[in-house]
């Protein structure tokens, strides 16, 4: 067995794996198999390896909501829109706007727009809100 197995298999037997956060043994807010997000964090790769399986989530996440045929006809600034949407609300929050979603199905971008820009999120991230209504109702 190679040294880096070996290492390896100890250090997910000792430190365990967790999905989530917690506090190691001195208070460090630790992740993953003893990843010391307080001292060393995360580098600029990883953190662009999660944005990518993010991003991969969000879309899977909207393509579910719309369906794959009506995913794939719109343009490219209306689907970074709603994949955007689905990144910062998640899946459940996305599918309660069922009249924008309604509105995209139908191709009523303009309408699509009026429902982002009246939701209680658009108060809550304002200007992400308006930027990305006027992508949706432009749709470039």
């Amino acid at each position: 067995m190679a040294w880096t197995d070996l290492v390896r298999e100890q250090l997910q037997r000792m430190e365990g794996t967790k999905q989530f956060p917690y506090l190691d043994t001195v208070g460090k807010t630790t992740i993953g198999c003893g990843r010391n997000l307080t001292d060393k964090g995360l580098s600029i790769a990883e953190i662009d390896l999660l944005l990518t399986h993010d991003i991969a989530d969000a879309e899977e996440d909207v393509r579910h909501l719309l369906s794959d045929a009506v995913f794939d006809a719109l343009t490219n600034p209306r689907k970074a829109v709603l994949v955007n949407m689905a990144f910062n609300l998640g899946y459940k929050r996305l599918a309660k706007f069922s009249h924008m979603l309604l509105a995209v199905k139908r191709g009523d971008y303009r309408e699509a727009a009026v429902q982002m820009r009246k939701s209680i999120w658009a108060t809550q991230v304002k200007g992400r809100a308006e930027e990305l209504a006027c992508l949706m109702e432009q749709g470039r």
